[in-house]
């Protein structure tokens, strides 16, 4: 699977900004460096991005700059809370992690009931996986058990989880997210989800 790309010119002209701006938010860290992606054209070597991460990114760095800094933004952006520790019963309580996902993490990260942010947003990850309704809880296991034994070789760059289902069959797995996907036909892609992302959303609601 080839994901969309946007160059740089149709990016900066479809979102009204600058390459200036472009360029600065890149410098604050508030646009990962792996999304610049340098490719030959006919033209020379042009500057793509992954089209719906760079527009979701953008959209959300207009949103929210009247009320923040850049870098306040950055703490937004950023890959993680590293001195963050929760409890199961306050992720439970406050409505953030279900009962259902909260014991496929259990059985797999097992009884413990203080999380810390990668433990939390793994927990988060079952949660939105489960929410889809296009993931079973089978499904959900094997995604949570990806995670925990190959999240931690991404930290600080972003990767997206990439759940594909052959014949009845589910394959998890976990790419750089700027990475090509190619995969046979008969493989199906059930769900895409940028980590990033969860990042970004679990920090605005902790």
């Amino acid at each position: 699977m080839d994901e969309e790309l946007i160059s740089k010119k149709e990016l900066l002209e479809l979102k009204g900004i600058s390459y200036g701006q472009l360029y600065r938010w890149k410098r604050k860290n508030l646009i990962p460096e792996e999304w610049f992606i340098r490719k030959s054209t006919f033209t020379g070597q042009e500057t793509f991005f992954p089209k719906a991460m760079i527009l979701k990114r953008i959209e959300k760095i207009m949103d929210m700059k009247e009320d923040l800094s850049l870098n306040d933004l950055a703490g937004v952006f950023s890959p993680g809370l590293p001195g963050i520790h929760m409890k199961k019963s306050e992720l439970l309580s406050r409505n953030i992690i279900s009962p259902g996902a909260m014991e496929i993490f259990s059985r797999a990260f097992g009884a413990g009931e203080e999380l810390d942010f990668d433990g939390v947003l793994i927990c988060f990850t079952a949660q939105k996986l489960l929410s889809s309704g296009d993931i079973g809880a089978d499904e959900c296991a094997s995604a949570v058990a990806c995670l925990k034994d190959n999240y931690a070789k991404f930290q600080g760059k972003g990767c997206e989880l990439v759940i594909l289902r052959k014949l009845g069959v589910a394959l998890c797995l976990l790419s750089g997210a700027s990475n090509e996907l190619l995969f046979e036909s008969r493989a199906k892609v059930i769900f895409r989800l940028s980590m990033n992302t969860c990042v970004e959303e679990l920090k605005l609601i902790l």
